[in-house]
C-alpha cells in the first residue's frame, strides 16, 4: 500500500506534481499530497513584506483560494544561494496529523540488495583539505571569521533507490529533528532529518535553534560522553558558535520587542554527531511578519556560510567546485496566517531514479585543522549513509 495517495489533477501534472509531501517536528506534522502550483520565484530580497519574492507567495495563496483551497500553505525548499530559483509549492490537500502518531508505512524494513555502482566525492579528500588550508589562510588577510566549506558525495546504485523505505530508515534511525520529504520540480525528490530549526512562528511568538560546533558521537558510552563534555568545552567550537548567535542576535533584535538567548549553548546529540545548540525564543514587533520571511530575513546564517555573510559567500564560491542547490538552504512550509516552521537542508540527500547526492559540511575558522574538519563531514554523512544501508565510505 502506497504511504500517501495523491489526488487527481485535470492539469495532467507531472510525476513530481504528483509525489507525496512530509514536514515533521516535535511541533506539527503535515502530510500533503499533489501540487496545485509552484513558486519558482527566487527568495532574493524575501525578507521584505513588499518585494517580489513575497509578492510572488501572496498570488499563489490567491490563486488556492480562488479554485476553493480554503486554508492553503506553502511548502518547500528555498536554496543555498537565493538568487537561484525556489522550490516552493501550494499542495493540492493536506492534513495536519499529531506530531505523536506512527508514521504512515510502519517500522523500516530495510533495503533488498541493491548493489551500490559508484560513489564519489566532490571535492576529493585531497583538494577538501587544501579548500580549509586555503580558508584558513585567506582570514588572515580579510575581515571573514568563519567560512563554511562543504562537499556533495554522490552514489550511484544498479536500480532505482526506493524513497519509502530510504525515509522509513532515516525516521527509525533518527526519530527526532525535523523529517522532510519534498517533491522537486526535475522529478527527484529532497529528504533528510535536520538537527537545526531556523524559524518556527506561532502568532506573535517565534522560536530558533541554531547549532554550529560538532563531534562525532562513539559507540563507547564513555568515550562518547567524554567526547561530548569536550566538545563543551573546546574555544574553537565554542567561538564558531558565538559568531552563529550574534549575527541572528543582530538580525531578530530590530524586528522583536522581547529576545531571549541563553548566556551560552547547551549541548544536544543526534544519532551521529554531537551539537553545541542555543534555543533562542522572541516576540515580534509586527505579528504580522510571516514564519518565511523571517526564515528569509536569518538564510543563510553562519552555520552554514560564514561570517560576515557576504564574504564569506564569496570564498565559498571561489572554493567549492560545485552547485549547493538546495543543500544547506531551508525547508519547511507556511499558512497564510504567516505561522510555520522552516529548518536547515542538512543531513539529506536528492534522490532521481538510481542517483543519490548527499551533502555535509563544515565550519572553518582560524584554528580549524583540515584533517579534522575532513573527518566532520564524514560524520555528518553517516547520518544519510546509514538509512541507504550503505556502512563505509568507499570512493569510486
Amino acid at each position: 500500500m502506497d504511504l500517501y495517495r495523491t489526488s487527481t489533477d485535470k492539469s495532467q501534472p507531472t510525476q513530481a506534481d504528483k509525489q507525496a509531501s512530509l514536514f515533521s517536528s516535535a511541533h506539527k506534522r503535515i502530510h500533503a499530497t499533489g501540487v496545485f502550483t509552484r513558486v519558482a520565484e527566487p527568495a532574493l530580497g524575501g525578507g521584505m513584506g513588499n518585494g517580489v519574492f513575497q509578492h510572488a507567495i501572496k498570488a499563489a495563496f490567491s490563486r488556492a483560494r480562488q479554485v476553493g483551497i480554503t486554508a492553503p500553505i506553502i511548502m518547500g525548499a528555498v536554496p543555498f544561494d537565493v538568487t537561484q530559483v525556489s522550490n516552493l509549492y501550494i499542495p493540492q490537500s493536506y492534513e495536519f496529523v499529531e506530531a505523536t502518531a506512527p508514521f504512515p508505512g510502519g517500522r523500516a524494513s530495510g533495503f533488498q540488495p541493491v548493489a551500490l555502482k559508484q560513489m564519489q566525492s566532490q571535492p576529493n579528500e585531497q583538494r577538501f583539505k587544501q579548500g580549509v588550508a586555503q580558508a584558513v589562510a585567506n582570514f588572515n588577510l580579510s575581515d571573514i571569521k568563519k567560512a563554511v566549506l562543504s562537499r556533495i558525495l554522490e552514489l550511484e546504485f544498479s536500480a532505482g533507490v526506493d524513497v519509502d523505505t530510504l525515509l522509513a530508515n532515516l525516521i527509525s534511525q533518527n526519530p527526532n529533528g525535523y523529517h522532510f520529504r519534498i517533491p522537486m520540480a526535475d522529478g527527484g525528490e529532497l529528504l533528510g532529518v535536520s538537527p537545526e530549526l531556523l524559524i518556527r512562528k506561532q502568532g506573535e511568538r517565534i522560536f530558533s535553534n541554531p547549532l554550529a560546533g560538532s563531534a562525532k558521537r562513539q559507540t563507547d558510552a564513555a568515550e562518547d560522553l567524554i567526547v561530548g563534555q569536550n566538545l563543551k568545552k573546546s574555544s574553537k567550537d565554542s567561538y564558531e558558535h558565538s559568531l552563529v548567535i550574534e549575527a541572528i542576535r543582530h538580525i531578530l533584535t530590530p524586528v522583536c520587542r522581547r529576545l531571549d538567548i541563553p548566556a551560552g549553548p547547551e549541548l544536544i546529540s543526534t544519532a551521529a554527531m554531537w551539537h553545541l545548540s542555543t534555543k533562542i525564543a522572541a516576540q515580534l514587533r509586527d505579528p504580522g511578519m510571516s514564519a518565511l520571511q523571517l526564515a528569509c530575513l536569518l538564510h543563510p546564517t553562519p552555520a552554514v556560510c560564514g561570517s560576515p555573510a557576504g564574504e564569506a559567500h564569496k570564498l565559498i564560491k571561489l572554493v567549492e567546485a560545485f552547485d549547493r542547490g538546495l543543500f544547506s538552504g531551508m525547508v519547511g512550509w507556511c499558512n497564510e496566517a504567516g505561522d510555520g516552521e522552516w529548518a536547515v537542508t542538512i543531513r539529506c540527500a536528492t534522490v532521481k531514479d538510481q542517483r543519490v547526492r548527499l551533502f555535509a559540511g563544515a565550519g572553518i575558522v582560524k584554528e580549524s585543522c583540515p584533517e579534522s574538519e575532513w573527518l566532520e563531514t564524514q560524520a555528518k554523512l553517516g547520518t544519510m549513509l546509514n538509512a541507504l544501508g550503505v556502512r563505509q565510505l568507499v570512493e569510486a
